[in-house]
């Protein structure tokens, strides 16, 4: 494994920091148009499912033909790529909501989870797991609780939350940089 040279992000904090606040107005602006978000990213996924379909079924046509068993499989598996993808491009919204139910229902199963191993176990600070289980828990059960709403706009939320921190960790990494620069 090569090791990595530390010494190119002093040289580069002012882009560290650009991408840092980037990606922060970004996720602000996400989280401001939660419904367009959730949109775009679920038409987004099915164009992903498309090509994905498309590669598989190529690929399938040209090298699985004649080697028997594997080529069925693949050859089904592409086209569910497919249909999946187009399903997700031109059915943006029943789509949203059939993820944001599968989003709940795993929440809902984590948190659970994760609360009854805490109490379970017992580790240090193990009331912090179990809070996180009991958040995780209401999370899930609060987005149930308001389908099919909640299905326009949690999962633009969430893109939207998950670009604003990555964003933070850049800012932060660049001040880091900043701080220690030669």
């Amino acid at each position: 494994m090569k090791n990595l040279d530390l010494t190119i992000y002093p040289k580069n904090w002012g882009w560290l920091l650009a991408w840092g606040i980037g990606l922060l107005i970004l996720g602000a602006l996400a989280i401001s148009a939660a419904a367009f978000t959730t949109l775009l990213s679920i038409i987004f996924l099915g164009a992903l499912f498309l090509c994905g379909g498309v590669v598989i079924t190529v690929n399938t046509l040209q090298f699985w033909r004649s080697k028997g068993p594997g080529f069925s499989y693949n050859l089904i598996m592409g086209i569910l790529y497919i249909i999946l993808g187009l399903m997700f491009m031109f059915s943006p919204v029943p789509s949203a909501v059939s993820l944001t139910v599968l989003l709940a229902i795993f929440f809902i199963f984590i948190g659970i989870s994760r609360a009854i191993f805490s109490l379970i176990m017992r580790y240090p600070s193990w009331g912090w797991s179990f809070a996180s289980g009991l958040i995780t828990l209401i999370l899930g059960v609060m987005i149930i609780a308001e389908m099919p709403a909640s299905s326009l706009f949690i999962i633009g939320l969430f893109v939207g939350i998950d670009m604003m921190f990555f964003g933070w960790g850049f800012i932060m990494a660049a001040l880091y940089a900043r701080s220690v620069r030669a």
